[in-house]
């Protein structure tokens, strides 16, 4: 009988360099909110993908950068513990925007022999591929390189392949048919603060949170009603989130049930509700409701 593997693969990179795409792409499901807007991602997410008899384990983490803010500081030191827990971390690099400022920021913080992914590659100049790849592969930190792309799925297989055979041999730490260890609760809030990110574009999405309040399912599970609230900062943030006439508010809950009730097929009856609060960034609770660390300072 052949022996199961299991383990975790913690996926590194700059923001906005496609980690959270790669990461659905390589579950085979969508278990992490994408945007187009930097650090979106704040909570740890595990999505699970199942290869040839091996558990792989990927850790979603926050974009690495120079942290200003105390929410900043918890994201970054989020994805530093998980690189540090993990049995294999995955740098994710974008092809096109090469090795800037922050993705030089974590080259030089990786402690441990990594798996390189340039991404992006569909959307990058071939003639520049292979002298990136060099600059990268001279500081001796990969073991292997591959490039992907996360939207299209070119070279992810080979990838999820390698990364399933570096694992240590063990049991598996879910059951076999688990893809994300996010409750449905915690990915309702998800999918609510990923259609504020899309739909509003000012700088307003870094200053809400998104709570679900209330979860009522029916016996047959075919209908779910959720309460969520949109947490915001000030009442001026609160006036952009309704919209004129509530019109905003009702976009963003009509966008995210219709995906709910794909992912989750339930007929969902969602009510969202927006209130201020005021300096939630320094309330250590809220970091422990994101799965996050509350820096002290």
């Amino acid at each position: 009988m052949t022996a199961t593997r299991a383990g975790f693969v913690a996926i590194l990179g700059a923001p906005n360099v496609g980690k959270s795409t790669l990461l659905n792409r390589l579950v085979g499901s969508k278990v992490s909110i994408v945007s187009p807007k930097a650090q979106t991602t704040r909570r740890r997410i595990i999505g699970i993908s199942m290869v040839e008899g091996a558990q792989v384990l990927f850790i979603d983490t926050p974009g690495i950068f120079d942290p200003k803010r105390r929410l900043d500081r918890a994201m970054v030191a989020a994805a530093w513990n998980a690189a540090a827990d993990a049995d294999e971390v995955l740098f994710v690099i974008d092809a096109k925007r090469g090795l800037d400022a922050n993705a030089r920021r974590v080259l030089e913080g990786l402690t441990k022999p990594a798996v390189l992914a340039v991404n992006k590659v569909d959307l990058a100049r071939k003639d520049r591929l292979l002298p990136l790849i060099a600059d990268l592969n001279a500081a001796g930190r990969f073991d292997a390189t591959f490039l992907v792309s996360a939207l299209e799925g070119d070279g992810c297989p080979d990838l999820l392949n390698a990364l399933a055979r570096r694992l240590p041999e063990g049991p598996w730490l879910y059951p076999e048919d688990a893809i994300t260890d996010l409750s449905n609760r915690a990915l309702a809030a998800e999918i609510v603060r990923e259609r504020v990110f899309h739909l509003l574009h000012q700088e307003l999405p870094y200053s809400i949170t998104v709570e679900t309040e209330a979860w009522a399912e029916a016996p047959d599970g075919k209908e779910i009603r959720i309460d969520l609230t949109v947490y915001v900062q000030r009442d001026s943030q609160k006036a952009i989130v309704l919209g004129k006439g509530g019109g905003m508010i009702r976009r963003i809950g009509e966008a995210a049930r219709k995906e709910l009730e794909a992912i989750l097929e339930a007929r969902i009856h969602l009510f969202l509700f927006v209130k201020v609060r005021e300096n939630w960034q320094d309330d250590p609770n809220r970091y422990g409701e994101m799965g996050l660390d509350f820096p002290r300072r």
